[in-house]
């Protein structure tokens, strides 16, 4: 009865995975495959809740029951299911269960009661006799189980969809436990490169804003919200030089791979390599003469994220976190610290990680921003800064007609107000600020349903498109004509992997040395593939898989969420 229970709670996934091969036409094999490997997933779980030794059955059953937890939580938040990529990027974002719990709690107490379930199940000690048929059933569960994970294997950590969450969940923690002690492990390398200029004396930073759809800001879009980067300052004072160059694909999708490949480098063909074995942002920077400063908005009490270690902290001189500060208050808190930094006299490079615009959104903003009607509704989650899930979305579209209202008044303070209270404060005169998001959303203009902005495994194309901005000239008229002629040339046609080379160069690296590494900077005249990586994990024996963004599809910001009797806006 408990094995039967955990199963039908599964319902719901089964009828997703059923519907799936059956539109737009049905697949009999697909279906007869599917069929058939659900069964033999039951069996299996059949077999282990009936191993006679005690030792060998709550084992399985708790392995069991974690897998089961692990992949309901996630595909009951998320509302899609999980594969090999989306198993790995939560192994990498472990430091992020606060905020689940926080934001997620009703569906991973769901997941736990029907993990719960399947450790009785398994775990209680079975009834005599059984008979041939559950001696076979013994005999064929862990088969099974490693049957299972030799196929997810070989199709690239995909195919578990729909199948008991138990043994799908088992499969890929085996994979994963295989993948990590089969990987490539050596010492980082250090940095072999020599500045061919002088240490530069003053500050170079990075601003890695969170979930910016690079559309919804009014540099690239007329419909667009108030950035602070269009050249008209809120309080008319005068504005650094701003270099737009338009809208840029990211690294990939998700947060994770965006984030890690900014700070160590690396190309479309060679990023994987890069980020396990190469130096990091922060070691060319020491051995440039420049300190080192990392602010980080999103996490406190010390954790890392985005796959930081503690040889990569060892490298920053200065690592802030924003615990006493309220969520919606951080991002200016940044502003005024990031300030501090930029008027201090010391040459330093200055890495930014912002609160953004991750969802929840409802409460990123306070009333006084609340400019776009009507909204999400408020007092949910302030205390949380990012996570999956949240804001009451139902995937229909008047729910989406207040999210993206509660995101642009979300922009108008983390990004708008940021600007405008950085620059009001900060001495830009000899510095160069790079800005960019980790990665874009997609907030369901065209009327498709869902209820996930970004980070899915069949991604929208604006869920990788995001601003690019350079602010700034280093003190050099020179460099800021430079700029200007390769913003007006390169808008709207490049992406992430243009950023790292750029930074070394302006560090005072060689392009001639940097670009066979990591390829052109935003300076070079190459043509960027305008494309973003749907399968950044790539592991398993399969290959990345890049999504070619095609510009005049980007949908842009609806003016009918606000304004009645207005065009849609999408493209």
């Amino acid at each position: 009865m408990l094995l039967g229970a955990s199963l039908l709670l599964g319902g719901g996934e089964i009828w997703r995975r059923l519907a799936m091969l059956a539109t737009p036409e049905i697949q009999p094999a697909g279906l007869v495959a599917f069929g058939g490997l659900f069964v033999l997933c039951a069996i299996s779980l059949t077999g282990f809740a009936l191993l006679r030794s005690g030792w060998l059955r709550w084992p399985m059953a708790l392995l069991l029951a974690a897998g089961s937890m692990l992949v309901d939580g996630y595909q009951w938040a998320v509302g899609d299911f999980m594969d090999y990529e989306s198993f790995v990027t939560m192994v990498q974002s472990a430091g992020d269960l606060g905020s689940a719990l926080a934001q997620q709690g009703m569906a991973l107490a769901l997941a736990a009661g029907k993990a719960l379930l399947l450790l009785l199940a398994v775990g209680l000690k079975p009834s005599e006799g059984g008979g041939l048929w559950a001696r076979g059933a013994r005999w064929a569960a862990l088969p099974i189980l490693l049957g299972l994970s030799v196929l997810l294997f070989f199709r690239g950590g995909e195919g578990g969809s729909g199948l008991p969450s138990s043994h799908s969940g088992a499969s890929l923690a085996l994979l994963h436990v295989f993948d990590v002690a089969t990987s490539e492990r050596g010492p980082r390398q250090q940095v072999a490169l020599k500045p061919a200029a002088s240490p530069r004396n003053s500050d170079i930073v990075l601003i890695i804003d969170e979930s910016i759809a690079g559309a919804y800001l009014d540099i690239n879009s007329e419909t667009g919200v108030y950035s602070g980067l269009a050249g008209g300052a809120a309080g008319g004072e005068v504005r650094p030089p701003i270099h737009n160059f338009g809208l840029a694909t990211s690294v990939t999708h998700c947060s994770v791979g965006s984030n890690v490949v900014l700070r160590f480098g690396g190309t479309r063909d060679n990023y994987r390599k890069t980020i396990r074995s190469g130096p990091s942002i922060w070691a060319y920077a020491k051995s440039a003469g420049l300190g080192t400063v990392y602010l980080d908005a999103q996490r406190t009490g010390g954790r890392y994220q985005n796959r930081m270690d503690d040889a990569e902290r060892a490298l920053i001189d200065h690592w802030e976190q924003f615990a006493d500060v309220a969520v919606v208050d951080r991002d200016h808190a940044v502003a005024d610290k990031l300030a501090g930094y930029l008027n201090d006299g010391k040459p330093q490079l200055i890495l930014v990680n912002k609160v953004g615009g991750h969802f929840p959104v409802s409460d990123k903003f306070p009333m006084s921003h609340a400019r776009y009607q009507p909204m999400l509704k408020r007092g949910l989650m302030p205390d949380v800064t990012d996570m999956a899930g949240g804001d009451n979305l139902d995937g229909r579209a008047s729910n989406w007609r207040l999210y993206r209202n509660s995101y642009r008044n979300t922009l108008l303070w983390s990004v708008g107000g940021f600007f405008d209270r950085l620059f009001a404060q900060a001495n830009i005169d000899s510095a160069t600020i790079l800005y960019t998001s980790d990665h874009g959303q997609s907030f369901h203009e065209r009327g498709d349903g869902g209820e996930a902005t970004h980070c899915t495994p069949a991604p929208q194309i604006e869920e990788g498109i995001v601003p690019l901005v350079v602010i700034g000239d280093g003190g050099d008229e020179g460099q800021n004509a430079r700029w200007a002629q390769a913003a007006a040339a390169g808008r709207d046609q490049s992406s992430h992997y243009r950023i790292f080379p750029t930074l070394l160069g302006l560090m005072g690296y060689a392009a001639k040395d940097v670009a066979p590494l990591y390829g052109p900077d935003l300076l070079a005249a190459e043509p960027d593939p305008f494309t973003f990586n749907t399968r950044f994990n790539a592991r398993l024996g399969s290959d990345p898989a890049w999504l070619h963004v095609p510009l005049d599809q980007i949908a842009r910001p609806p003016l009918s969420d606000y304004r009645a009797g207005a065009t849609t806006g999408t493209k």
